[in-house]
């Protein structure tokens, strides 16, 4: 049965393309707008002056007044079970790999370790107002299972995958290239676009996959259409180093997956810190998309993204939190962390680019953006209400803003969680702040 159309007014902003290819004619930004959804997609989007004499006098308006509805956030790059790992001290990659994320990843092997890990992480996506992400689960099959059923009961759109790690890792945490192949097979076999949810063939990164390993999850891409890879490249020079001793038949770390069949349109590699000029050629050239980590970059120390030359050669961004080397779950801290990382590299993200890496950018990164990221006709509904009144010293720096830029760019560098008014998912809400504040 057709649901009746729900009117959402406030600020309104939203992006329609990229603005380094089309400059200022990509932002909408209404300081009065209305979103008008049925059944969970959009109908329409524009200033509330022009929108509401369209629909009956009798609709049902959500009047959210200042406050910033903007298109859901978009996490490109996280680890759904390192949460309660986030803030562990004093390591680069390598090292904190051992002494934090394998730990933590064996204790998955328990089902209701695994369970409630799933449950926190999807809340705090949700509470951060993210309403997609492209994530990591462990090498046990029943992470992938678990994620996927409470993403499923929220009616998230999400990707997600089993890692696959064959060596250079704990015994427990390990499979082979056959067994990653067929438990992967099976849980594309169930979840592959069961719902929003996606598949992503997910080999952890070039050390703990064997070249067999690799030749699997590219058999994995070739028999399943339509399918993600997702995996790491170039975060850490000690990592790259490796990797070049483990294959010592490939030009560089780029080479391994590009010999192995795994780049291409709906491949995502996170971080890419350390790729030179050539690497960064040939990934836009396959069509590959990067998630930036910006707090997780800085936070292990591995270095500084070069914003410049991943737009000289066109590649798509996606900005991600990294959960648990990330330190925040909030994608728009991650904006603010990214500006920095942008200003000493002389680059400046502007506050468009940057609410287009969040919303329709990242979903572009992820091959989604023929479903979300903006405010479209016949697109998904998923949106968040940002409160820029959150606290004190916030709502003091926005007051009488009267530009998208002006109020934009400060929620991104002084923005968290505690601007999140409310997550929307299809029309529907899964966290409002006054409600869970008042548990």
């Amino acid at each position: 049965m057709s649901s009746p159309v729900q009117l959402y007014r406030g600020r309104l902003a939203f992006m329609t393309g990229d603005p380094d290819v089309s400059g200022n004619r990509s932002l909408s930004s209404f300081s009065d707008g209305l979103l008008a959804v049925k059944d969970g997609f959009v109908i329409e989007a524009g200033a509330a002056a022009e929108l509401s004499g369209r629909f009956p006098a009798d609709t049902p308006v959500t009047n959210f007044g200042g406050k910033l509805i903007i298109p859901g956030l978009v996490d490109a790059h996280i680890h759904s079970s390192q949460t309660r790992i986030i803030a562990s001290y004093g390591e680069k990659l390598l090292h904190w790999l051992q002494k934090y994320a394998f730990p933590e990843e064996q204790r998955h092997l328990d089902y209701e370790y695994a369970r409630l890990s799933a449950q926190l992480f999807i809340g705090e996506l949700l509470r951060n107002g993210t309403t997609t992400a492209n994530v990591f689960t462990t090498v046990h099959p029943h992470t992938a299972d678990l994620l996927f059923e409470e993403a499923m009961n929220k009616n998230m759109r999400l990707i997600a995958g089993k890692v696959l790690m064959d060596r250079n890792a704990p015994e427990s945490l390990l499979d082979t290239p056959e067994k990653s192949w067929s438990e992967s097979a099976g849980l594309i076999r169930k979840w592959h676009n069961s719902g929003r949810l996606g598949y992503a063939v997910t080999p952890r990164f070039a050390i703990t996959s064997s070249p067999a390993q690799l030749d699997a999850a590219s058999r994995l891409l070739r028999e399943f259409e339509g399918v993600w890879m997702h995996t790491h490249l170039s975060e850490n020079p000690a990592e790259t180093d490796l990797v070049k001793q483990l294959y010592p038949g490939c030009s560089g770390y780029w080479n391994v997956y590009e010999q192995h069949g795994l780049a291409g349109p709906k491949s995502v590699f996170a971080h890419c810190v350390h790729l030179n000029d050539h690497e960064f050629s040939r990934l836009g050239e396959s069509g590959s998309s990067i998630a930036v980590c910006p707090s997780s970059n800085l936070f292990l120390g591995s270095g500084l993204f070069r914003f410049r030359q991943a737009r000289e050669h066109g590649i798509r961004l996606g900005i991600g939190s990294d959960i648990g080397a990330g330190t925040s779950f909030s994608v728009l801290a991650n904006l603010g962390e990214a500006y920095k990382i942008a200003q000493l590299g002389d680059v400046s993200i502007t506050p468009e680019k940057a609410f287009y890496l969040a919303t329709l950018g990242g979903a572009a990164a992820l091959g989604l953006d023929n479903h979300i990221g903006t405010f479209k006709a016949g697109y998904e509904a998923d949106f968040t209400v940002l409160d820029p009144g959150a606290f004190p010293l916030l709502r003091e720096r926005t007051t009488g803003t009267d530009t998208f830029r002006d109020l934009f760019f400060p929620v991104m560098m002084m923005g968290d969680n505690r601007i999140i008014h409310s997550t929307w998912i299809m029309g529907v809400p899964q966290y409002v702040a006054s409600l869970t504040a008042a548990l």
